[in-house]
Order: structure tokens, then sequence, then C-alpha cells
């Protein structure tokens, strides 16, 4: 199995078939990760830089693990306390990854565009996005749709609702390039000042304001944070004025007519977007989230080693 591209900079680059090799490889990576001795030699000698310039624990720590499961020599870069504090710009980094002979980087960038810049600049090295600014977070949306299939037996037909701060999520973008890719239906919610106005049209998704209604459409929700860090103005009054609002309760949830799949990508502001007992209750998926997403990092940079190879 091989993918179309040599690198994953996005899901709005990949092919359904693309995305379909990924799941299939992830579940296979999943069964080796519920064995005693979860290591396997696949990328043995290969070396796989970590470029981080966005604080990340879940992240990192999960492309850690699976470069760590897969046999691989991971070097780690943090831009604090880096040369790149010392005004050392993404050129020059560039440039040292070159001539460390590095054979893959995973990237998190706080501008969009810079893992697509990395990789005009280093044809010969596969670049993974671990997020772009408010661009794209294809992992994230990669492991959120394993999740959704494991739990409902495929991503085709399904009903799926991105609640929260749409405006700067890289994760919502992602989410709804993949889902409408494999035949998902997707409808967006929350305050009209995170909502981006002309979204409907250009990505084929559905808007609804109303909380409640967005609910007893969706078979599956995932609840966005609020990504305070990325607003340069004020969106909405106060995070209480949000969760009476927007946030998720065991209340609201016990209002529908049926029983939903409560999803996040973490990290969760408790008491603003979700309450504490729906992320830790029977409807949520969360922590199988987190598992998942080893596995799907293993299968993209297993896949994409092969690419480097053939």
């Amino acid at each position: 199995m091989q993918l179309s591209t040599k690198h994953l900079l996005g899901i709005k680059e990949l092919l359904a078939t693309d995305i379909t090799t990924i799941l299939t490889t992830a579940t296979n990576f999943k069964e080796v990760l519920q064995r005693p001795i979860k290591k396997v030699p696949s990328l043995r000698d290969t070396t796989i830089v970590n470029l981080f310039y966005e604080n990340s624990t879940r992240t990192r720590i999960s492309f850690e693990l699976a470069e760590k499961r897969l046999s691989a020599d991971t070097i780690n870069f943090s831009a604090s306390g880096s040369s790149v504090s010392k005004g050392e710009t993404l050129l020059d980094t560039v440039n040292n990854i070159l001539s460390m002979k590095v054979d893959m980087v995973v990237m998190r960038h706080s501008a969009s565009g810079a893992p697509h810049f990395l990789s005009k600049h280093l044809p010969n090295t596969a670049i993974i996005n671990a997020g772009d600014g408010i661009n794209e977070h294809p992992t994230q949306a990669l492991l959120d749709a394993f999740s959704i299939q494991e739990k409902l037996g495929g991503l085709s037909g399904k009903k799926v609702l991105l609640v929260g701060d749409i405006m700067h999520s890289r994760v919502a973008l992602s989410n709804i390039f993949l889902l409408t890719k494999m035949g998902a239906e997707v409808m967006l919610s929350g305050p009209p000042t995170l909502i981006p106005k002309y979204i409907s049209q250009a990505l084929g998704v559905r808007v609804e304001y109303d909380l409640k209604k967005a609910l007893s459409w969706c078979d599956v929700a995932n609840i966005l944070r609020i990504q305070l860090e990325r607003q340069n103005q004020v969106l909405f009054s106060s995070t209480r004025e949000y969760n009476l609002a927007y946030g998720i309760s065991k209340k609201l949830l016990s209002s529908l007519d049926k029983e939903i799949v409560i999803m996040h990508p973490g990290p969760i502001n408790r008491g603003v977007e979700l309450d504490s007992d729906v992320a830790d209750s029977g409807q949520s998926i969360i922590l199988q989230q987190v598992e998942n997403g080893v596995a799907i990092r293993m299968a993209v940079l297993y896949l994409l080693a092969g690419n480097r190879n053939s």
C-alpha cells in the first residue's frame, strides 16, 4: 500500500484512497500496540526530527511514542531555548536539517504554511504537518476519523457535528476536508462570531447556531476548544456566557431523544465547552482518540517512509 504523496501537509492534498490506506494501516498498528512487545523494526535506521515551534504536549508525545514503537532514531527540537530564540530563521533551520541528512521532519508551527515552505526546500525529506497556524492539523483529523469508524463502523453517511471555535481551529478545517471526502455529512455550530461567514458555501457544510437542534441532528459531536490565545479581539462576552449558550452538559444531552458520541481533540477547557460529567461519561470516546493517535501516527510515518524508499 502506498500514498499518492511524499509529504503529509494537509488533508486537502490527500485522495480518499490515501485516507483509506492510512486508516487500514492504523488498524494493523493498533493490533501491534495491544501486544506485550509493542516495538516493531519498521523504521530502524530512519532519522526523524520533531520540530516544534509551538507548545504541544499530546501531539508531540504521541508522535514520539509512534516513532519509538517503529524503532526510528528521533531528535526533539523545541523553539524555546533553541537557536530560534537567538534569531535563527526557518531557512537556517532548513539548511541545518539538510546537512544532518534527516529522513523525516514532524513540524508544528504558529505560521500557516510553514510545513509547505519546508517541503519546497527539503525535497528528499518527508514532511509531516503536526499543526500549522489556523490552517490544518491532518493527523488529528485522521485519528478523529479512525475513532468514528471504530465506534460506528464507517464514515460514509454519518452525521458529524463540529461545535465551538471554528474560525481559529485547524482541527475543524482538517476534519471538514476529511469527512466530506469520505462521504460523511458535516454541520458546524457555535457563536456566529466564531464561524467564518462564507464557510457553508466554500466548503459545503451546514451551519446551525441553535446547539440543541444541531445535537439532535448528529450521530457524533466533536467539541472544539475555545482558542483564546489565537483571538486578537473579543468574540464572545465571557467563558461563562459561552458555557451557558454552547457548553455541552449532561442535562443538555439527556434532553435529546437519542444518545450521541462525544469527542474532543484536547486539551479540554472543563466547564467551558464541555462539562466534566460529559467528558468522563460512557458517551465520550476522548481517551480512545488519544490511544488511536499513536496508531494513526505510526501508520503515517510508516507509509511516508515507504514512499521515500520506493
